[in-house]
């Protein structure tokens, strides 16, 4: 008897077909988790970029802003620095060295008398210095040495002052004082570098040897190997501080050579 066939009973190959078929229409939904992960990573390292950035945009401002501020800082106190300068640069553009008449033989109390007056009348920021231009020398008198100080400009003295209408009066008004060197009433200021020829004369080391004879007058040398010996100026080198003298030997007229300090006038 002939099996009857079962209609609920399908061909195995018929279901794989078929399973293969409804996967390829309806395929089986993408887990997004899985892709999650990467995106959210992804948004945090953009994220701590700009954190970074913003980070180091602040660092830079911050830092721009304490340049701006030393500057400003340091701009400051240069200007103190300068406006203190400039004040003082007008301060000695004010002073000057100005020259005043006296009686000759009269500077030093002329000077006293002076100081005295800038002390009692309160003009020390006015009048700073009070000077006689003074020059050592070594004199050579009777075969002895003697050191003197001379008067450079007899008759003189040097005054370092803000010219005004108090310090005139007071410089003028000294007694001894006769009157300030210029033009009129306008006392004129000593040239930069007058001041400086004088001030270096002063400062000078070596004392200037005084010497009180000329060409051709009579000497008598009073040291060195022709000591006691007398003799004619011929000539005097004062950059060499030298004198050439004609002494008689035996007949004959001699030159020797001579320091200053060798020779006396007779």
């Amino acid at each position: 008897m002939a099996a009857t066939e079962n209609p609920q009973e399908q061909n195995p190959e018929e279901e794989r077909e078929v399973l293969v078929s409804d996967a390829e229409e309806n395929p089986a939904p993408v887990d997004d988790a899985v892709e999650e992960p990467s995106e959210i990573i992804t948004a945090d390292s953009e994220t701590v970029e700009e954190v970074e950035e913003t980070a180091l945009a602040d660092d830079e401002d911050a830092t721009e802003t304490e340049t701006v501020e030393d500057t400003k800082v340091s701009t400051g106190e240069d200007f103190v620095e300068e406006a203190d300068e400039e004040a003082d640069e007008d301060v000695d553009d004010d002073r000057g060295w100005f020259v005043i008449h006296c009686y000759s033989g009269y500077e030093n109390k002329v000077r006293h008398n002076l100081e005295q007056r800038i002390e009692s009348m309160g003009m020390k920021d006015q009048i700073f210095d009070v000077v006689i231009p003074t020059q050592e020398e070594i004199e050579v008198r009777d075969g002895k040495r003697r050191s003197i100080e001379r008067h450079v400009f007899p008759g003189y003295v040097l005054v370092n002052m803000i010219m005004s209408e108090e310090s005139w009066y007071v410089v003028r008004n000294t007694p001894g004082v006769t009157g300030f060197v210029g033009m009129g009433n306008d006392p004129t200021p000593l040239r930069p570098e007058e001041v400086s020829q004088i001030l270096r004369r002063m400062e000078a080391d070596a004392p200037t040897i005084m010497v009180t004879y000329k060409a051709g007058e009579n000497v008598r040398i009073i040291d060195g190997p022709f000591n006691d010996f007398h003799g004619t100026v011929d000539e005097i080198d004062m950059d060499r501080s030298k004198v050439r003298v004609m002494v008689n030997f035996f007949g004959r007229s001699t030159p020797v050579e001579l320091d200053f300090l060798q020779v006396e006038k007779v």
